[in-house]
């Protein structure tokens, strides 16, 4: 060592190299705005515009604009839609069109167990961790051997056992 060195080495580090997630996207995105602003419509934007900066071009949110559900911050993609909902409103486009779909056996909501005497292998896979093929052996069981007395009864078909019985006791009827 050099008498006036502290014995501390010199490291030189290449340059980090910036994450592909932070290449900015090339040329203009198009971008829809509809619902509480001023003028609703479909805008060409920068590569690095932020949602803020879309409603303002769109003229602004209104006065019953709810911006609290977005991101105001969020980078913009092409193609993109944003929709500024008034206080107390659900983006329509969330919300399915045509007739309100009943609700299939078992639907918790509604609290209406799967009766595993009657329902069909399509029904019986909205149960939690029943598959196709499980679905077509409970089916093919209840075709063998009669109805099903109890629910535990389930344990006679293969792939279910007690702690799948368990994960759908509560949903299931005979």
């Amino acid at each position: 060592l050099d008498p006036g060195s502290t014995g501390a080495a010199t490291v030189t580090l290449p340059p980090p190299v910036p994450p592909e997630s932070t290449v900015a996207p090339v040329g203009p995105v198009v971008v829809h705005v509809a619902g509480a602003v001023a003028q609703p419509g479909v805008y060409e934007m920068g590569p690095d515009a932020r949602v803020h900066s879309v409603i303002e071009i769109a003229g602004g949110a209104s006065d019953r604009a709810d911006l609290d559900g977005l991101n105001l911050a969020a980078a913009v993609a092409d193609g993109q839609r944003i929709y500024v909902p008034e206080v107390g409103e659900v983006d329509p486009a969330t919300v399915p069109s045509g007739p309100i779909p009943t609700a299939a056996p078992g639907d918790e909501a509604l609290g209406s167990p799967v009766d595993l005497n009657t329902a069909s292998a399509d029904q019986l896979e909205t149960l939690p961790g029943i598959g196709p093929a499980t679905a077509a052996a409970i089916v093919d069981d209840r075709e063998r051997h009669g109805p099903f007395a109890a629910v535990d009864d389930l344990e006679r078909v293969p792939g279910i056992g007690p702690a799948k019985l368990a994960a759908i006791a509560d949903r299931v009827t005979v």
